[in-house]
């Protein structure tokens, strides 16, 4: 059972009720009072360390166990390795009947088709974007005349040390930057 937060508005009852309606014994009740996209649900914890095989861990509706397509699919999946069934009162789902085990397969050629999707999106944005000629990922931290007065620095024998002390910036990024621009160390040798 879960709800969505521990506000005095929000309770178990409902769940509850239909839960023990449905022949589950009222000790083996597991309950969360958090977010289901929450990773750390201690009421969901407990109840999947404590199914073994042959049992049916019963839910009052899909949505109080897992907070997306995906997430649900992975927890059945995880329960079907442990042989342990799943039932869902609401939506009248039982992965103990082959049409609720049929039902589940399709679940997860859908969720499997959706991250198909959302990857052609994520690489025909990239693709648009780089058209535009934006380049994905973090800014550079060093560019133009802070660049240039860097190698300068360097190239006049300044150490990276002091180059990092005086510019503010981190040795990772000056390492980074130096050999993305091509400077090996010594005047004229840049790339830039």
């Amino acid at each position: 059972m879960r709800v969505s937060s521990d506000s005095d508005r929000q309770s178990t009852d409902l769940q509850r009720d239909a839960l023990l309606a449905a022949g589950v014994d009222a000790r083996h009740l597991f309950e969360d009072h958090a977010s289901g996209a929450k990773d750390d649900r201690a009421g969901l914890a407990r109840a999947l360390e404590f199914v073994r095989p042959g049992d049916v861990l019963v839910v009052w509706k899909l949505d109080r166990l897992g907070r997306s397509l995906s997430h649900l699919l992975a927890l059945v999946t995880s329960l079907k390795d442990k042989r342990v069934a799943f039932r869902s009162l609401t939506e009248n789902l039982d992965t103990t009947t082959p049409s609720g085990e049929f039902l589940f397969q399709v679940f997860g050629a859908l969720a499997q088709y959706e991250r198909a999707l959302i990857q052609e999106r994520v690489v025909a944005g990239l693709a648009a974007a780089r058209k535009r000629g934006r380049i994905g990922g973090r800014p550079q931290a060093i560019t133009g005349e802070k660049l240039d007065a860097i190698i300068a620095a360097l190239d006049g024998g300044m150490s990276k040390a002091a180059v990092c002390r005086n510019f503010g910036v981190k040795r990772t990024t000056l390492i980074e930057t130096l050999a993305r621009v091509g400077w090996t160390g010594s005047r004229g040798a840049s790339s830039r």
